[in-house]
């Protein structure tokens, strides 16, 4: 653990200084008194964020949530703004270096001519002229690393303002030709990702709520990570999530945030009992979990099998569910609908063994809370980790919807991947 820790402060410190660099010599031509106060503002900054983050790590602010959430948003705005200019920094040191070994290979293998005094000095001219020139290029590419760091600071500020709660109620309907007639037209509102230990504006989340609800929905399944770590995460925010009904009810599953397994430093015993803790707070809200269990919907006399498996991820992620147990006994269902957190399950374990899955629903991935959208266009750097990662998918007679998620962890904000309200309407009849 604390070698871990000191490995993230020198990797910060080595940022930071990297960083500064860039801001040294742009600042080059300002007078001793405005670079002082520049370079103590950002030194400041620096220390602010390093010592907040030494303080958490021994336990200090863990149980202050608002000043913990300002850190985290904070630190994660300044450093990944900081990378960018960096990147710069260090394109300039590859440059400066080739040139340098560049030269100094040439001297070893080429002979110089014997010059004239008259033409030493007009070389030591061109010579100047390069150095200028020199002079030029590393200002040009430090200013543009300021620029590059101020670009994505800006965004996610603003991702932070704005796009953390920019709610997008995102519809689909679903083609399943085996459908029975009386569940044609159900509607379904999918809800993933809610992470309410990152949360700190409540009128805005209870805006969401009452975004959904306009929906009128059927039923509505929620696809895990109520919290970050912790169950007392989602207490002040029950109120709010109760609120959620359908004439079917709520149906929710577990993500890998709910089970406890990124607090440090407990006993095997106490994550079971802040898991139970958990389940309790589903069952405060009214949601029906299911924990490798199934529910049958019915209306005149057909069923819709609601299908709820517990984590199950590929990649490192935990593999608590088993979903031959909550496959079982659903059989007398034509339409059956899996709720699995993780998208990574559908490749590889559902499409392969559980042919008869018509839809599954996951979230996880959160469009990484960074991407570009536009039409049919979606791209984020998590795509390279995820083969399904957002929206609707499909393999011969199956579907995946992988919800974007309603809230945020780490980075408490969004840019280009808005926060997610799905609405899947199920029918039989081809568009």
């Amino acid at each position: 653990m604390i070698p871990r820790f000191l490995t993230i402060i020198f990797s910060l410190l080595l940022i930071d200084y990297l960083a500064f660099r860039a801001l040294k010599i742009v600042m080059q031509g300002s007078t001793p008194f405005r670079r002082k106060i520049w370079f103590s503002v950002y030194w400041g900054i620096s220390a602010f964020c390093l010592v907040s983050l030494a303080l958490y790590f021994v336990g200090i602010f863990r149980e202050m949530s608002t000043f913990r959430l300002f850190v985290q948003g904070f630190v994660s705005v300044i450093y990944f703004s900081k990378i960018f200019v960096m990147i710069f920094v260090l394109l300039e040191d590859i440059i400066f270096y080739s040139r340098k070994a560049f030269a100094f290979i040439k001297q070893l293998f080429i002979k110089k001519p014997i010059l004239a005094p008259q033409e030493t000095a007009n070389q030591e001219l061109v010579l100047s002229e390069t150095e200028a020139n020199k002079i030029t290029r590393s200002q040009f590419l430090h200013k543009t690393a300021l620029l590059a760091g101020a670009l994505p600071f800006t965004a996610m500020s603003w991702g932070i303002i704005s796009g953390a709660h920019d709610y997008q109620v995102r519809k689909k309907r679903i083609y399943l030709p085996n459908l029975p007639k009386e569940f044609e037209g159900f509607s379904i509102a999918q809800l993933s990702d809610i992470h309410s230990g990152s949360f700190y504006n409540k009128v805005a989340v209870q805006g969401g709520v009452e975004m959904l609800l306009a929906e009128r929905p059927n039923a509505i399944l929620f696809t895990g990570d109520l919290v970050n770590n912790h169950p007392d995460e989602v207490k002040d925010y029950i109120s709010v999530f109760s609120k959620l009904k359908s004439d079917f009810g709520v149906f929710s599953v577990m993500g890998n945030h709910d089970y406890s397994d990124y607090i440090m430093g407990i006993s095997q015993q106490e994550r079971i009992r802040l898991r139970k803790k958990l389940h309790e707070a589903h069952k405060a809200m009214n949601w029906d979990l299911l924990l490798d269990e199934n529910r049958f919907i019915e209306q005149k006399g057909e069923k819709l099998a609601i299908i709820g498996v517990q984590n199950w991820g590929t990649g490192g992620f935990p593999k608590y569910g088993n979903l031959q147990k909550a496959y079982q006994n659903t059989q007398e269902a034509s339409t059956k609908i899996l709720l699995s957190h993780d998208p990574s399950h559908w490749d590889a374990q559902i499409r392969p063994e559980f042919k008869d899955i018509n839809l599954t629903l996951a979230g996880h991935t959160h469009g990484m809370q960074f991407g570009i959208e536009y039409g049919d266009f979606r791209w984020s750097p998590v795509q390279y980790r995820y083969k399904q990662w957002a929206d609707l998918y499909k393999e011969q007679n199956q579907y995946l919807y992988v919800n974007r998620g309603f809230g945020y962890i780490g980075y408490l904000g969004r840019v280009g991947i808005l926060p997610e309200i799905t609405i899947l309407t199920l029918t039989s009849k081809q568009a």
